[in-house]
């Protein structure tokens, strides 16, 4: 492979046989009084921080969850969700991550797929959790977390008679445990077994979708998030030290969020500054009132800052690194982003990684000093690149395009009760590795800096999600008075795309507002919030190859350049 006499010359690193648990340990041990996470304004040192996941760890061990038993964390970015995760890792379990904006079936669907035996959520998705339960195949117990209990006295209250008091029916049945009343289980005298390390067993499943449009559960272990972690501090190149701050907005049942603004801040004896969801003015003024240390988020959070009122007098000389991830960051916003953090006395340029769930989240980044436009810079520390002709695993010349596929030890185990995708993308090749079929295109120049240009299976990246056309057209098919659909992604500026549906109705059936909304519902029960269309449009029919496929490209240049002479105006 083409990158031998690049790879000599970087580092090796050392990767220690512990589990994520005890990677954290490690940093309270060193660092017990320094905070390991902050959430409005409450710390929790790294002493109390272990205890938090002991206590949680008893509990679920009290209630039988044993190793290799599957537990659902469908949270936002909350301190309950961070001790769950780690005691469930602290006893061998495994985390089902789900996101909580999920719709109901596709809960029920994660549910029994990852045949989970109990799910925490917050109280405001109580009721939705409850019905995607009722219908899953075999029982399971839901955990139930409020904000306010982690909120201090005042902010507590305030919380509760504002949004709190919506949800504050917690049914405590045989189905149903308030998480406060679940640690009370968690008792001195429950005996937690030994920590193992195992780099073959599943430690989490995060989620993607399949090209089928169903999802795929990504089996990851602990030795792949914690090589992600140490690579990620590695290739920073900007000490992330004990006592510096990340603020934690990316989500904690995302590759990103969990990967890189929880477990790599945290193995560092670092402090996450938890966000439980991004709007840019909360966002900006956390920037201002925590001026944190590292900032990492999707394209559309950084492009949303640079029109925040707050920020604009705004010293931001406290950032030491700032990241991007989950999607492509154009030319033009860096420039823009480069521009914005001169202006605001910060030394540092925007940096983007590349990456994939199937490897926890990025395994390139950008150089701190130098930047090649386009490139989405160097591989991580031990982890190889290489471009082969799509459909072979034949090298292509540097500079020619071809699929990207990597090897490291941050490649995922496989997908979850799916032998044929898990083949598909993993492979071993002529020198005895398994390599990762990333299924997207690019080229590598003779340095080896990597260039990403698309991705070779449709799909739309909205505020950083994934969204999987075929899904969403099955549901719109699925409506009795539609004939064919079409789901694409339009360029948006504020959300990189978002979400169009051509749709063509049977005979004899009219295109109209009665009809959006039925279509709309029907999406609704399946399909999470942000991959619902946000333009529904009708047509008579709809271009097709010489296949007799729908021909979506033409769509997409046609809505496209649409945009482009609407943005004009």
């Amino acid at each position: 492979m083409h990158m031998e006499n690049y790879s000599e010359v970087r580092k090796h690193l050392d990767y220690p046989k512990l589990t994520m648990f005890q990677m954290v340990e490690r940093m309270a041990e060193k660092f017990p009084n320094y905070p390991a996470y902050e959430f409005y304004g409450k710390k929790t040192t790294y002493r109390q921080f272990i205890q938090r996941i002991e206590r949680a760890a008893r509990a679920f061990t009290a209630s039988g969850i044993q190793r290799g038993d599957a537990v659902t964390i469908c949270m936002p970015n909350t301190p309950q969700a961070l001790d769950c995760f780690y005691a469930l890792n602290r006893i061998g379990a495994v985390c089902n991550m789900v996101h909580p904006l999920s719709a109901q079936k596709e809960i029920t669907f994660y549910l029994d797929f990852s045949e989970s035996r109990m799910i925490l959520t917050v109280d405001m998705f109580y009721e939705k959790v409850n019905q995607a339960i009722e219908e899953c195949n075999h029982p399971v117990t839901i955990l139930t977390a409020r904000m306010q209990d982690e909120l201090d006295l005042i902010k507590g209250i305030g919380y509760f008679l504002t949004t709190g008091r919506k949800s504050s029916r917690y049914p405590n049945t045989d189905r149903g445990i308030l998480w406060t009343q679940f640690l009370e289980r968690g008792r001195p005298t429950v005996k937690l077994p030994d920590p193992i390390y195992d780099p073959t067993a599943t430690a989490a499943i995060l989620y993607s979708g399949g090209t089928s449009g169903t999802p795929k559960g990504i089996c990851l272990s602990d030795q792949n998030f914690n090589a992600t972690a140490l690579q990620a501090t590695e290739a920073i190149q900007q000490s992330l030290t004990a006592g510096d701050t990340m603020l934690s907005c990316m989500p904690v049942f995302h590759g990103f969020g969990l990967g890189i603004n929880i477990h790599t801040v945290l193995i560092n004896g670092a402090e996450c500054i938890l966000m439980p969801s991004f709007n840019g003015k909360s966002y900006a003024e956390m920037l201002i009132k925590k001026q944190p240390n590292f900032i990492a988020g999707v394209p559309t959070i950084f492009e949303a800052l640079l029109h925040i009122e707050q920020l604009k007098d705004a010293d931001l000389s406290f950032l030491k690194g700032m990241f991007c991830g989950g999607d492509a960051l154009s030319v033009e916003l860096k420039k823009k982003v480069d521009a914005f953090l001169k202006e605001h006395h910060a030394s540092i340029q925007i940096r983007e990684g590349y990456g994939l769930t199937e490897c926890v989240t990025a395994s390139c980044l950008t150089p701190r000093d130098t930047y090649r436009e386009n490139s989405i810079g160097l591989p991580f520390p031990d982890t190889e690149y290489c471009i082969v002709q799509p459909g072979t695993d034949e090298e292509v010349p540097i500079g020619k395009e071809g699929e990207i596929i990597l090897k490291g030890p941050s490649v995922m185990i496989g997908y979850l009760k799916n032998p044929e995708e898990t083949a598909q993308t993993l492979r071993k090749l002529a020198d005895g590795d398994t390599w990762l079929f990333t299924g997207d295109l690019g080229h590598m120049d003779k340095d080896g800096y990597i260039y990403f240009r698309q991705r070779i299976k449709r799909m739309i990246i909205t505020n950083g999600y994934n969204v999987y056309p075929g899904q969403i057209e099955n549901v719109i098919d699925s409506v009795d008075e539609v004939a064919y659909s079409c789901v694409i992604g339009v360029k948006d500026p504020r959300r990189m795309q978002r979400v169009k549906a051509y749709v063509v109705l049977k005979p004899g059936n009219k295109g109209n507002e009665a009809m959006k909304e039925k279509i709309l519902k029907a999406l609704e029960m399946h399909v999470a919030k942000y991959a619902i269309p946000r333009e529904i449009e009708f047509r008579d029919d709809l271009p097709k190859t010489l296949v007799g496929k729908v021909a979506y490209r033409k769509l997409e240049e046609e809505a496209n350049s649409a945009e482009a002479s609407r943005e004009q105006k």
